[in-house]
């Protein structure tokens, strides 16, 4: 595979967001429109109270080929969670799927803890105005922590193949404190779980890491998505190291890949996408949060480039 970046589509300082979000437009996720693609983004606000964080779910609408912001949204797509709840301080990511009628997204929620900086849980919110606001299904999560993944449950990505709907998303390993006095890193690793609806799940394996460790034991590897072109399955994801990625670039977030036939067993193969990271540009320190799509007959890599998405997204398109 040959693929060309076509550089920096979204600038979240060049938009008016939502609410008082000003800053990262992370994790893009597309949806098909007749007319358009939409670009779901995770957004972030400071809250007033404690000067920390909360993401929110937005969105910009692009010409097909990705040339031109055609609309940017400025109303919520859907509210955070409820006092106490698994997404109570932010949404991020959330991959959106038609089913029928509708457009479910399945939402990754955030909610801070004490001795660990977070916890994660996957959601479900189904959209019946063709994917401009999200209900959710419930209070609480569709998948989340297990005897064999304790924790850090999040990240789906989830396929209708042959009748079942499949998710590959991220689960937590362990927590360490890599340096004295310094709070706690996560290590977390890919999964796989399986549904006859899409609401109820069952994990393929628990535990089991179906993506090999380029890094080490410690590897972190997120934002599974997967594209089939042929016969044969690609999965795109970011891996990194799991301490002193925040300040040296050379431990920070890249694009990594892996094929199968079979969506069981995968080759990792990180030669693909082989996109180049360029000095004083803004994805020269970092490629992260990749999806891929195909919008008519050509296939596009989105992804986040330096500060975890502070600056937005760009694109990649696979040659003929």
């Amino acid at each position: 595979m040959k693929w060309r970046k076509l550089g920096q589509i979204f600038n979240p300082r060049d938009h008016q967001l939502i609410s008082n979000c000003q800053e990262f437009a992370q994790s893009p996720q597309v949806l098909v429109l007749d007319d358009a693609v939409r670009v779901y983004f995770s957004t972030r606000e400071r809250d007033a109270s404690t000067g920390k964080f909360l993401s929110h779910m937005a969105y910009a609408e692009f010409s097909k080929d990705f040339s031109r912001v055609l609309r940017v949204n400025s109303e919520p797509v859907i509210p955070l969670g409820e006092l106490g709840a698994f997404d109570e301080h932010g949404i991020f990511p959330m991959q959106v799927l038609p089913v029928g009628d509708e457009v479910w997204g399945y939402t990754c929620g955030w909610s801070r803890r004490v001795s660990v900086s977070v916890e994660t849980a996957i959601g479900l919110a189904i959209s019946r105005d063709g994917g401009k606001t999200f209900q959710r299904t419930g209070p609480g999560p569709v998948l989340g922590p297990s005897p064999q993944e304790p924790f850090l449950v999040g990240d789906g990505f989830v396929q209708q193949v042959d009748g079942r709907f499949h998710m590959w998303y991220i689960f937590g390993t362990h927590w360490t404190q890599y340096a004295a006095g310094e709070a706690p890193d996560r290590v977390y690793k890919i999964g796989h779980a399986i549904s006859a609806d899409g609401v109820n799940w069952v994990k393929n394996e628990e535990g089991r890491r179906i993506i090999s460790d380029r890094l080490g034991e410690d590897e972190c590897q997120a934002l599974p998505t997967l594209i089939k072109i042929g016969a044969r399955w690609h999965m795109f994801f970011c891996y990194r190291h799991a301490y002193g990625f925040r300040t040296d670039p050379s431990r920070g977030y890249r694009i990594g890949h892996a094929w199968s036939d079979d969506l069981q067993h995968w080759t990792r193969d990180d030669e693909e996408p082989g996109l180049a990271m360029e000095p004083g540009q803004w994805d020269s320190d970092m490629m992260c949060y990749p999806h891929v799509c195909q919008v008519e007959g050509r296939v596009y890599l989105l992804y986040n480039g330096n500060q975890f998405g502070r600056q937005g997204f760009g694109l990649a398109v696979l040659e003929p």
